[in-house]
């Protein structure tokens, strides 16, 4: 399985502060398009849904408009991605995972979060709740492109940026951890960029 790289034209930075990024990366102002396999597309309205799985079984589901509905946050943050380049200040809007756990006490242990074209990631909830994760709709002021997961993608901005699963529709709580799709793969079960986890065993 191939990347398809688009829009990246390597110009990377060089009068950024010392600690500011992992270590191993560099800097970009452009924002590299990765994916594995196609991009899908949908329509909005008659077809989007983000659903939410408890450790019962139960299902909340929210269609588009329902999704749009719900308090929104907007979030800037660094972000920083496996194959080496750092984006900083990026510019966000969405749902905070925390609204959407609301009134659910039992979270398990870790989550899994699945995404339209069958991608997966897994995470503790540990590092998705506490002001720490979002379903993001918008990047820097306009509706997020699908290139780059629209319309809608999961953001935690502290990990490495494939556990930022593009094109989200659920996520499932669980006592157990369920390695995603890259994580199966052979990608670090955790993806801390700062002790720089890209592959099982660093």
């Amino acid at each position: 399985m191939s990347f398809l790289t688009r829009g990246f034209r390597g110009r990377a930075r060089g009068d950024i502060p010392a600690g500011r990024i992992p270590p191993g990366q560099y800097v970009t102002d452009d924002f590299p398009v990765l994916t594995a396999g196609p991009t899908p597309r949908l329509p909005l309205e008659e077809n989007w849904r983000f659903g939410l799985t408890d450790l019962d079984g139960a299902e909340r589901t929210w269609t588009w408009e329902e999704f749009n509905a719900l308090p929104r946050e907007k979030v800037t943050a660094d972000i920083h991605c496996v194959t080496k380049w750092s984006k900083l200040n990026t510019t966000w809007e969405g749902v905070s995972v925390d609204t959407l756990l609301t009134g659910i006490p039992d979270r398990g242990s870790h989550v899994l979060f699945r995404s339209y074209g069958n991608y997966s990631t897994n995470l503790p909830i540990d590092d998705v709740t506490g002001g720490k994760a979002w379903i993001v709709f918008r990047y820097d002021g306009d509706a997020l492109p699908v290139e780059h997961g629209g319309p809608a993608r999961l953001l935690v901005p502290h990990l490495y940026f494939w556990k930022s699963a593009k094109w989200v529709r659920s996520m499932v709580l669980s006592t157990s951890d369920l390695p995603g799709f890259w994580e199966a793969l052979g990608y670090h079960n955790y993806g801390n960029p700062w002790l720089e986890q890209r592959y099982a065993g660093d």
